[in-house]
C-alpha cells in the first residue's frame, strides 16, 4: 500500500506538523483544532532504503497494510546506489 509522511502548515496558529498516512489526506492542526488542512508537501515513503551493517535493505509497504506501513524487506544490496537503481528502475512492480 502508499505510504506517505504528510506535511502541512496551519495559517489560523502559524503550526507545522507532519503525520504519516496511506493517502495526501487533509489533516487538522494539532494545536489550535482547526480542520481540513491539505499537506503542502508530501514523501512517497512507500519504498525506503535502510543500511543493515554493510548492507541496504529495500523496505516496500505492502498491499495489506491497513494503519502502519508494516514494511517488509524485499531486496539486500552491497551498496546505496544499487539499491536506489533497484527501486528507480521499477523492479518493484
Amino acid at each position: 500500500m502508499a505510504w506517505y509522511l504528510n506535511h502541512y502548515h496551519c495559517d489560523s496558529c502559524d503550526t507545522e506538523w507532519e503525520d504519516d498516512w496511506s493517502c495526501c489526506c487533509d489533516d487538522d492542526c494539532p494545536a489550535s483544532g482547526s480542520r481540513h488542512w491539505s499537506p503542502h508537501e508530501s514523501e512517497d515513503l512507500t519504498e525506503v532504503i535502510e543500511q543493515d551493517g554493510d548492507e541496504f535493505v529495500v523496505l516496500v509497504s505492502p498491499e495489506t497494510a491497513e494503519h502502519y506501513p508494516e514494511y517488509k524487506a524485499v531486496a539486500r544490496f552491497p551498496s546505496e546506489a544499487a539499491a536506489h537503481r533497484f527501486v528507480v528502475d521499477g523492479e518493484l512492480t
